[in-house]
């Protein structure tokens, strides 16, 4: 398989570029420097219309979308065991879940750091504001559930799930109350963090911050 991920460091690409170092796959990184809208120019939008990261190329093709290249890299790999399969009793929690982070609890990530696409620059406040408290309520959802049913989302059982949900606390560490401010949401990122494949990432990527 010939793959190449389109990826900007910190970004939604984290998530894929984390899987393909955790699964062991081949694969070739293109930066794009977001700083300077280089996913904006017509040469990206032509593999990615929406004009984000990530992309992923695999043997020609250009697929997007987060959430579902985890999903796709995945299912690509059931002996790595980070999805349940189709007839597995996880299975339905695991989608769950993933539709819940992907959903729910990314968008509003994405107004959080660009408050002026939803409401304009004046209200860049007040949409972090309306944010910050919907956030802090998905944390503690998901850690009481860690409590009754952790270490991890589907239980003991390592899934992308979890990779993504370590990714979005990362990107809460700027907001009045990070991820890590409850203790089983802490704990599991003290997990994933201490995988291997976060070094490699983080090497990769050249990230230093929530190490």
């Amino acid at each position: 398989m010939n793959t190449t991920l389109y990826y900007s460091p910190g970004s939604a690409s984290l998530l894929v570029h984390w899987l393909l170092i955790e699964l062991e796959l081949p694969h070739a990184l293109q930066l794009v420097d977001t700083a300077s809208k280089a996913q904006k120019t017509p040469e990206y939008l032509a593999l990615n219309p929406n004009g984000v990261v990530p992309t992923l190329v695999i043997d020609g093709k250009p697929q997007y979308e987060a959430a579902a290249l985890a999903l796709l890299l995945a299912e690509r790999h059931p002996q790595k065991g980070l999805a349940p399969a189709l007839d597995d009793p996880r299975r339905a929690d695991f989608l769950q879940w993933m539709f819940t982070l992907a959903n729910e609890v990314q968008p509003l990530f994405r107004q959080w750091w660009y408050p002026g696409e939803p409401a304009g620059e004046a209200q860049a406040e007040a949409v972090r504001a309306h944010c910050a408290p919907r956030v802090e309520t998905h944390w503690q959802r998901i850690d009481t559930h860690l409590a009754k049913a952790g270490p991890y989302l589907l239980g003991d059982s390592l899934s992308v799930a979890d990779f993504y949900l370590t990714m979005l606390m990362r990107w809460s560490r700027g907001t009045p109350k990070p991820a890590t401010e409850w203790p089983q949401l802490a704990a599991l990122a003290q997990r994933m963090k201490a995988r291997p494949s976060f070094a490699t990432l983080y090497a990769a990527e050249g990230l230093t911050e929530w190490a």
